[in-house]
């Protein structure tokens, strides 16, 4: 297997040092090994998506506190370019990363896409939003009958198109 096919934690736990290990290790005052030994005992998580161009962030055990902005369209409020003024405001300001929270208006996929293009910082989303979106508007369905797969979809689809990390809700009532 070659190392640009290996995830972060695949390559620590071979013991090797990635690009992204030695550009956190600087960021967070450790050495490389301090990070590849912490990325392998999952105590760090790098938060970089290769197929999205940005300087990773590590999140965890020794790194410093990370600035998580949450941003996001919806129903009432669906404005991309105010949701891309908002990112760039909070990137100007600080922020370690910008959290999509996108519910509605226009589609989730294209706000997302458009604050990938214009903030150089790491993105998360929430998938199950996006999920539900689909269930209610696309295949028009009450979110209580979305199954595990348009989940799993969601989320598939979204690490497909470069986001950073995720927050998973495991449990809906």
């Amino acid at each position: 297997q070659k190392m640009e096919r290996l995830t972060q934690i695949e390559a620590a736990k071979k013991g090797l040092i990635t690009e992204e290990m030695k550009i956190v290790a600087a960021d967070e005052m450790m050495t490389p090994e301090t990070v590849r030994d912490r990325v392998a005992a999952g105590t760090v998580v790098i938060c970089k998506n290769r197929v999205h161009d940005i300087k990773p962030v590590a999140v965890g055990e020794g790194c410093r506190v990370k600035i998580n902005a949450n941003i996001g369209s919806s129903e009432d409020l669906n404005s991309i370019d105010e949701e891309i003024e908002k990112a760039k405001i909070a990137v100007k300001y600080g922020a370690d990363a910008i959290m999509d929270l996108s519910t509605g208006g226009t589609t989730v996929d294209i706000t997302r896409k458009r604050i990938m293009e214009e903030v150089k910082v790491a993105i998360g989303t929430v998938p199950i939003y996006q999920a539900i979106v689909d269930a209610v508007r696309k295949k028009q369905k009450g979110f209580g009958a979305m199954t595990a797969d348009e989940i799993f979809e969601s989320i598939e689809n979204q690490v497909k198109s470069g986001v950073d990390f995720i927050t998973v809700h495991c449990g809906i009532n």
